[in-house]
């Protein structure tokens, strides 16, 4: 008997380069194993597909050793950030206060 298979595409961008690759995978392959069967690894191998954050169509998987994917679904692996955003913002919206106080 021939297993289903659906596409799924996976998607990293680095800070110097970005794949996208399509991989065909069998019904009921999770999210995690999905990553590992696509080869992106081997590709960018400072990633570390057992921790790193993954999603689909921008949303946050919360268990992708449990969770399968479906035909068409865009495996997303995020980077760690190297700022918070709201802290950034905060401080650069101070330094503008400060600045507007000193030429009043």
């Amino acid at each position: 008997m021939v297993e289903s298979m659906v596409d799924v595409e996976v998607v990293y961008a680095a800070v110097d380069r970005q794949a996208l690759l399509s991989v065909a995978v069998p019904v009921g392959t999770t999210v995690r194993a999905a990553l590992q069967k696509s080869g992106i690894a081997e590709a960018f191998t400072e990633l570390n597909l057992t921790d790193c954050a993954v999603g689909i169509f921008g949303k946050v998987i919360a268990d992708p050793d449990t969770r399968p994917v479906q035909a068409g679904d865009r495996i997303e692996i995020y980077r760690h950030l190297l700022a918070d955003p709201k802290e950034v913002r905060r401080l650069r919206a101070a330094k503008a206060a400060e600045a507007k106080a000193r030429n009043q």
